[in-house]
């Protein structure tokens, strides 16, 4: 079954559709490649599913453990390459509003550098992933 529908627009955008929600995301290629800049890049995207992956199994991680891991936000910078243009290092930096014990931080970071979108990246770029506790 069909995740997405994703159409191009015109002037290096497109438009994806996620076909169960309806949620759209809008993608423009960047300034640095010859776009505007206006919204995620393709490559924004990549970094980005990796924190958003990384802090949903910390969230799944710590229901299971009744382990409330309050509001733990993540910040992305993603670097790159050329010759060929590619995604070079993504560093993920994840700050905790709470403290944890260092059995529940083995748990948070080992989930964190597990998850799907980490073991799905190709091993060449480099992940980059610090953990910052209140």
């Amino acid at each position: 079954m069909p995740l997405s529908t994703v159409n191009y627009s015109g002037e290096l955008r497109t438009n994806a559709l996620h076909l169960k929600s309806q949620n759209k995301i809008i993608t423009d290629a960047p300034t640095d490649n010859h776009g505007k800049g206006e919204a995620f890049s393709p490559t924004d995207l990549v970094a980005t599913a990796l924190a958003s992956c990384m802090l949903t199994i910390i969230g799944i991680r710590g229901n299971k453990h009744r382990i409330d891991i309050g509001n733990p936000r993540a910040t992305v910078e993603k670097i790159m390459a050329d010759n060929p243009r590619r995604i070079d290092k993504i560093k993920v930096d994840i700050t905790f509003d709470r403290n944890f014990s260092g059995k529940e931080q083995k748990m948070i970071e080992e989930a964190a550098l597990n998850c799907p979108v980490a073991k799905s990246i190709h091993p060449d770029i480099d992940q980059i992933v610090s953990f910052q506790y209140t």
